[in-house]
Order: C-alpha cells, then sequence, then structure tokens
C-alpha cells in the first residue's frame, strides 16, 4: 500500500478492528448533501456511525480533537439521511475510532482507540 495517505490508512486500520470486534461493516465514506460518514457498522443491537481520525506518533493533539461540535452536526444529518433511505430497526450510535501511526508508516498503529456513544446523546 505504498503512497496511501495517513486518513485512508486509517480507515482501513478502523474497518479492520470492526469487522474483528464483531462488527459488520455497511458502507464505507458514505456521502450525503449534509457531509460524509467514514464508515456504517453494525452488530445485532446497534447501527454505528463511525467517524475515524488519525494521527501520526508526534502529533500534538489527540486524533478525537479534531471531531468538533460542527463536524458532529453534519456527521448526525448524514446518518439520518442513511437511516431515511435505508431503514434500520437497531439503535443508532456515533462512535469515534482514534488512529495514532508511527511517523512515516499510515499502516502501522502504534494505538487504536474505538470510543463508543462519543456523541449525540
Amino acid at each position: 500500500m505504498a503512497g496511501i495517505s495517513k486518513g485512508a490508512a486509517g480507515e482501513v486500520l478502523a474497518a479492520r478492528f470492526l469487522r474483528d470486534n464483531g462488527y459488520e461493516v455497511l458502507a464505507g465514506n458514505y456521502h450525503s448533501r449534509f457531509g460524509e460518514i467514514d464508515i456504517i457498522a453494525a452488530d445485532d443491537e446497534y447501527i454505528v456511525f463511525v467517524e475515524v481520525k488519525s494521527r501520526s506518533e508526534n502529533s500534538y493533539y489527540l486524533p478525537r480533537e479534531a471531531v468538533t461540535a460542527e463536524k458532529q452536526r453534519r456527521i448526525i444529518k448524514t446518518a439520518l439521511y442513511y437511516i431515511a433511505h435505508n431503514p434500520d430497526p437497531r439503535q443508532m450510535r456515533f462512535d469515534v475510532i482514534e488512529v495514532v501511526t508511527a511517523k512515516g508508516e499510515p499502516m502501522k498503529a502504534l494505538d487504536l482507540r474505538h470510543i463508543q456513544n462519543a456523541y449525540g446523546g
């Protein structure tokens, strides 16, 4: 995967993590007029809208700090749009997966944290 961006690598690592932990990945990079959702996944109880944030190990701030209130609003609107077009009986949940990678090696995760129910109520 030479030349893969840090963001794309983080999404690949996050999707792999979700699958390894029993989630079914339903969509990736889902777009609507309101915004974009990195990963839509589900387990038996929840349909999960996941924002993935990646940073290299020398970053001055945590990846989750980039999920601002405005970003959250856009994701929630996009999730509601998705559900309107893809009805699902499961409860909605908004998660953040933050990936910290080795400097210059975007596919080498040093830390991956799955923050469940990170926002949205």
